[in-house]
């Protein structure tokens, strides 16, 4: 048997130091065997799904020294590789199971729904709904058929007793059947959610080993019970622990940055920061600090991974890339490493617009566009003295406008710009008003380049990272603003 694993990261947003995480132990899983390693792209949701996304992740796990045998770039025996262009792969599979009685058309509206789980919890009912939970009047369910009601397809889940799931690092996992929903399989667009998708893709593309977050561990009961539906068989399952902030909380951006974007313009080094992941539960035979993707490949046992969640500690990983700088950079491959970092034609041509027209010296172009070849500004509260808003009105103005940026579609001037001047209407301020904190926390002055231009060319993950940086300057959100900010924002338009 040929060891198979695979990454199948959705094209959602910036690339997350977690997909990188879990597609390093993939890679060096099937190397350590001789196996392959696939990319498989689950782009799925038709609304937050895009293409600039996906480069990002093919772009970042590259630049970290992570490459794939098969993929939607490279090709493969068992393509798409892409679930958009898998469309009727899945709905011949929801078929089948609807033919053999272990799935369900399901009528039910949103409302209707929503009533359903309001009266059970009114109840004190906090078990899953099940199939017989959603079943509708023979008449009314055949009504709704023959009208052409949109519906989905759920799966049918035991009501009761006990699922035992085997996992490579841990002792047998049950799981109380009862906790687990009629899950959908088809959306109503005839779109498959990531279980069917999952399934039936990891089955036809001959994945052995599945090792990936310990979050699915939950859904690893209907996973398994689709196998049996189907009469596949499973593969292993390796639930590896999640990265934690350095409070223990599941990492997110809101406490970490969590882009690999954001330390590639931070000006990390790829072998660092793959360096750093590998460290994160799991440890060299020598327990070494450093070591390269190679060694980690040749020496590499997912037994000695530690189910202790991992933290991910930004000084630990900083220090660490200074030991690279040091110990394996000589003068030569140091100005490498700046030119393609920052010095590189690409990006320096994206500043030259900003700075030509406004110098009349070469000396006055590093104080003028320093901002775009450094990582967080070193600003201060008094920097924001001259702003004539509160400190509580500052603070909310930059995090609702962390958060509309957070959820951008493309990271586009005309998209940008829409939202500030949305968000300038919302605090009655004009536009050049709205925008002097947001010059401040993005240039780290009150006077330099266009602020729009400078996000443009900085990038979302920078460009948020240093927003949020103000607000940590200026005090920081506490628990009650952030529930006062968050109702605010769900309000807007």
């Amino acid at each position: 048997m040929t060891v198979r694993t695979r990454i199948a990261p959705s094209p959602t947003g910036d690339p997350h130091v977690g997909t990188a995480y879990i597609a390093l132990f993939n890679l060096c899983f099937a190397r350590q065997h001789g196996g392959r390693f696939i990319l498989r792209i689950e782009d799925t949701d038709r609304i937050r799904s895009t293409s600039e996304s996906e480069q990002m992740i093919l772009d970042s796990l590259r630049w970290l020294g992570l490459e794939w045998d098969e993929g939607p770039d490279v090709g493969g025996p068992h393509g798409p590789y892409r679930q958009s262009e898998r469309g009727d792969i899945y709905a011949e599979h929801a078929r089948q199971l609807l033919e053999a009685g272990h799935a369900f058309k399901c009528y039910r509206t949103s409302e209707e729904l929503d009533e359903l789980r309001d009266a059970r919890k009114a109840a004190g009912m906090h078990l899953a709904l099940k199939p017989a939970d959603l079943a509708l009047p023979v008449e009314e369910q055949s009504r709704r058929e023959r009208e052409g009601w949109p519906h989905v397809v759920r799966m049918k889940v035991p009501s009761s007793g006990t699922c035992m799931i085997d996992d490579m690092l841990r002792d047998p996992i049950e799981v109380d059947w009862a906790q687990v929903d009629a899950q959908i399989l088809l959306k109503s667009d005839g779109m498959p959610t990531y279980h069917l998708a999952n399934v039936v893709d990891d089955h036809l593309m001959g994945i052995t080993h599945v090792l990936r977050g310990e979050e699915w561990i939950n859904s690893a009961p209907k996973h398994q019970l689709l196998y049996e539906y189907f009469g596949w068989r499973m593969p292993v399952l390796c639930h590896m622990p999640l990265l934690r902030n350095p409070d223990k909380s599941k990492l997110s951006k809101r406490k970490n940055p969590t882009s690999i974007n954001y330390y590639r313009r931070m000006g990390f080094l790829p072998q660092a920061v793959t360096n750093y992941l590998g460290r994160m539960g799991w440890s060299m035979p020598d327990e070494r600090e450093k070591f390269g993707l190679d060694e980690m490949m040749a020496h590499f046992d997912i037994q000695r991974v530690s189910l202790g969640g991992p933290v991910f500690d930004l000084e630990k990983l900083t220090w660490l890339n200074g030991l690279y700088i040091r110990e394996d950079l000589d003068d030569r491959a140091f100005l490498k490493a700046l030119m393609e970092w920052s010095f590189n034609e690409e990006y320096v041509n994206q500043i030259l617009p900003q700075v030509r027209t406004r110098v009349e010296t070469l000396s006055q172009v590093v104080p003028l566009a320093g901002h775009f070849f450094s990582g967080l500004p070193e600003i201060s509260e008094s920097d924001f003295d001259s702003i004539k808003l509160g400190r509580e009105d500052l603070v909310r103005l930059l995090q609702l406008l962390i958060w509309r940026f957070e959820v951008v579609p493309t990271w586009d001037k005309e998209l940008l710009l829409a939202d500030i001047k949305m968000l300038a209407d919302h605090f009655e301020l004009k536009m050049k008003e709205f925008l002097a904190p947001v010059f401040i926390a993005i240039t780290g002055s009150s006077a330099s380049t266009s602020v729009m231009d400078a996000m443009v060319i900085l990038g979302s993950d920078m460009t948020r990272a240093r927003l949020r940086h103000a607000i940590e300057v200026l005090g920081g959100v506490s628990k009650k603003q952030a529930k006062r900010f968050e109702k605010e924002y769900r309000e807007l338009p």
